[in-house]
């Protein structure tokens, strides 16, 4: 029996509480992948790898997810990874086929030369509705990477999710690029 969508406004406020306590902190100055530096600093890799929290983000991405036709999910190495394949477990689990991918910085230079792994063998992205998902978003410019690199292979990228938007440009990157944005929180759940 498929499990039901999650208690949307119960999971938020729960994922929010274990953010705070396993990957937000707040200081002088951190440096950010972007090259910006913030009082704010989010190392999503203890929630994501928490059983609650990867539960938490995957039922609250499906949730977000419904009604939308997605054939499969992933993004940039290496924080898109633990989400696509949380949420493609929970997809099962929920009666939804949704397998997970994700998109190499730069093609390994032996074996398949990949730049997209997770696809089965023949498989491609020509034709494929694809989620992009990212753990903290910036200004956008990691899952735009992934995103152009989808569809450069020929996959209609149906939705880019965050976690954690940052309110730092992301949304204009994104609607600029003619992709929809929609981020589970943002900075403002987590200032004091």
């Amino acid at each position: 029996m498929a499990e039901n969508p999650s208690d949307g406004a119960r999971d938020r406020a729960r994922l929010i509480e274990i953010i705070k306590a396993r990957s937000f902190q707040e200081g002088p100055g951190f440096k950010l992948a972007s090259g910006k530096t913030s009082q704010f600093y989010f190392n999503m890799k203890p929630t994501m790898l928490d059983s609650e929290g990867a539960y938490l983000v995957a039922s609250l991405i499906l949730d977000a997810l419904e009604g939308t036709s997605a054939d499969l999910i992933g993004g940039l190495e290496m924080g898109a990874v633990p989400i696509a394949s949380s949420v493609a477990a929970l997809a099962h689990v929920r009666g939804r086929k949704l397998p997970a991918f994700f998109v190499r910085k730069q093609a390994k230079d032996h074996g398949t030369r990949a730049l997209i792994e997770g696809l089965a063998k023949g498989e491609r992205m020509v034709g494929k509705n694809v989620v992009v998902v990212e753990d903290v978003t910036t200004t956008g410019g990691s899952a735009l990477k992934a995103a152009e690199a989808l569809k450069a292979e020929g996959a209609h990228v149906v939705r880019v999710i965050t976690i954690v938007d940052r309110l730092d440009g992301a949304m204009q990157t994104f609607s600029d690029a003619g992709f929809s944005f929609t981020p589970l929180l943002t900075l403002e759940d987590f200032r004091s």
